[in-house]
C-alpha cells in the first residue's frame, strides 16, 4: 500500500512510499496483541507490594487461654489473623508479573497493531525533519499542520532526536519513539501514529528479521 509523504506544514511532497504488505496489511491476530499489551503493563508493576506474616509479627507467642473449657473458641497467640492487628493470611508477596513471550509472537502483535492503524486511517508518513533547538510552541505548529493536535499523537523516528523529544514531551498526549522500540502498546495506545521515512526502512528491518 502506497502513502503519500507529507512535510511538516501537512501538504504533500509530491512523492509516496511503499508500506510493506506483510508488515502493514496483514490479518491482525488481536490474541497476540492482547498478550503483549499485557506483557508490557505487567512489566511496569513494581510488585514490591509486602504484608507481614505470622512469624513476621514482635508480638508475644503466649496462648491467649487453654485450649478446652473456656467455653469459647479456640486461640492460640496474639499474632493470629484473627484478631485485629495480627498477621494476614496469604498475603501478597514481592514477585515479577512479567512472563515468557515467544518472539514469534510478539513480532505478530506488532505487525497485527501496525496493520489495524493503517486499516483506520490513522498512520500518516512525514519527511524526515527535525527542530534547530527545542521548542515546544514550533512542534504544536507541527502537530497542528498535520491535523493531529489534541490526539494521541506517537512519532516515530529512526533514532532519538533530542531536540524533537524536548519540544514533545510538556505537550499532553504527544509522544516520540525509536522505530527500534517501538511496541505494541504504544502503537494500540495512539490516536494517530508519525512515521517518518528512514523510520519506516528501520521498522522493516526490525520486523522481517
Amino acid at each position: 500500500m502506497k502513502l503519500d509523504v507529507l512535510n511538516i506544514n501537512g501538504t504533500s511532497t509530491g512523492r509516496s512510499i511503499e508500506l510493506p504488505e506483510d508488515i502493514f496489511g496483514i490479518k491482525p491476530n488481536e490474541h497476540s496483541v492482547y498478550l503483549a499489551v499485557k506483557l508490557y503493563l505487567a512489566n511496569q508493576r513494581q510488585g514490591t507490594h509486602k504484608s507481614k506474616e505470622r512469624w513476621e509479627l514482635s508480638g508475644s507467642t503466649r496462648k491467649l487461654h487453654k485450649q478446652k473449657g473456656t467455653g469459647g473458641s479456640r486461640k492460640g497467640d496474639i499474632n493470629s489473623p484473627l484478631f485485629h492487628g495480627g498477621a494476614r493470611v496469604f498475603g501478597p508477596r514481592p514477585r515479577d508479573y512479567g512472563f515468557k513471550l515467544n518472539q514469534k509472537v510478539s513480532v505478530l502483535a506488532r505487525k497485527s497493531a501496525l496493520s489495524s492503524k493503517l486499516a483506520d486511517g490513522s498512520i500518516i508518513v512525514v519527511e524526515d525533519f527535525t527542530l534547530s533547538a527545542p521548542n515546544t510552541k514550533d512542534y504544536i505548529n507541527i502537530l497542528n499542520s498535520l491535523n493531529v493536535a489534541g490526539e494521541k499523537a506517537l512519532l516515530v523516528l529512526p533514532d532519538i532526536d533530542k531536540n524533537l523529544f524536548l519540544s514533545s514531551r510538556n505537550i499532553p498526549k504527544a509522544s516520540v519513539a525509536r522505530a527500534q522500540d517501538l511496541n505494541t502498546y504504544q502503537i494500540m495506545n495512539s490516536d494517530k501514529i508519525m512515521l517518518s521515512e528512514s523510520a519506516i526502512e528501520l521498522i522493516k528491518e526490525t520486523l522481517e528479521a
